[in-house]
C-alpha cells in the first residue's frame, strides 16, 4: 500500500525544530549578533500523481544572473512589501519566474527559516502541486525547471558535505547530487532539514 504523503509531510511540518544557517557545519565562524537580514520566500514545491511518487520541482538558475548563476534553487526571492505575507512572495516568484499560476498551488506548511551568507533569512514553504503544470519559463531569471523523487531528498544517505574556499577559509556545506543536478549550499541545507525532520517524525 502507497504511504499518505500528505499524511507524512503533515507530520514532519508538525514538529518543532530550530532554524538552520548556511554556517552550521563552521562553528568557528561568529555571526555579528546586530547583522541585519532581508526576509525572502521559497516555493517548496511537491508534485503528487495518482501513479507515481511525488516529486520536487526545482529551477536551474539562469547562466547570465550577477548572483548565484547556474545554481539550483527553489523559486522564490526577496520580500517586498506589497507581497503582505512571505507566502504571497513565494507565489509571486514563482510566477514571474516559471509561470507558476499562484492559484495552483495549494500550502502544506512552513518549515524552518534559513540564513544564507548573503544575509537573506528564507522561510521555506510547501505547497502540494498537480503533476501536470503549465509553466512559462522566464529565460531572465531560469535556464530550466526539473523533478526529483521525493524520496530522494527524504533519504539522508544521500547527503554529503563539501567544502571550498570562502573570505580566505574553507566553508563546508551539505550537496544532495541528482543526475547531473549538483545541489548544494541553502537549497541543500533546508532538503537536509526537511530529511531529518521526516526521520524523526516515522
Amino acid at each position: 500500500m502507497e504511504p499518505n504523503w500528505i499524511d507524512i509531510i503533515n507530520k514532519v511540518l508538525d514538529e518543532e525544530r530550530i532554524n538552520s544557517s548556511d554556517f552550521d557545519l563552521n562553528p568557528n565562524f561568529i555571526l555579528p549578533s546586530d547583522r541585519k537580514l532581508n526576509k525572502a520566500g521559497v516555493l517548496v514545491g511537491i508534485c503528487f500523481s495518482e501513479n507515481t511518487q511525488p516529486s520536487v520541482l526545482l529551477t536551474k538558475r539562469a547562466g547570465h544572473l550577477k548572483n548565484h548563476p547556474g545554481q539550483i534553487a527553489f523559486p522564490g526571492g526577496k520580500f517586498e512589501l506589497e507581497d503582505g505575507t512571505l507566502v504571497n512572495t513565494a507565489l509571486r516568484e514563482a510566477e514571474e519566474e516559471i509561470g507558476l499560476n499562484r492559484s495552483i498551488p495549494k500550502k502544506l506548511g512552513i518549515l524552518p527559516k534559513h540564513e544564507t551568507v548573503t544575509k537573506f533569512l528564507v522561510t521555506p514553504i510547501i505547497f502540494q502541486l498537480p503533476d501536470k503544470l503549465d509553466l512559462k519559463i522566464n529565460k531572465n531569471e531560469v535556464d530550466e525547471v526539473f523533478y526529483v523523487p521525493l524520496e530522494h531528498f527524504l533519504t539522508l544517505e544521500n547527503y554529503r558535505i563539501q567544502a571550498r574556499k570562502w573570505q580566505e577559509e574553507l566553508r563546508y556545506y551539505y550537496v544532495v547530487p541528482y543526475g547531473p543536478y549538483y545541489i548544494w549550499g541553502a537549497t541543500a541545507r533546508i532538503l537536509f532539514g526537511f530529511a531529518e525532520g521526516f526521520k524523526n517524525a516515522n
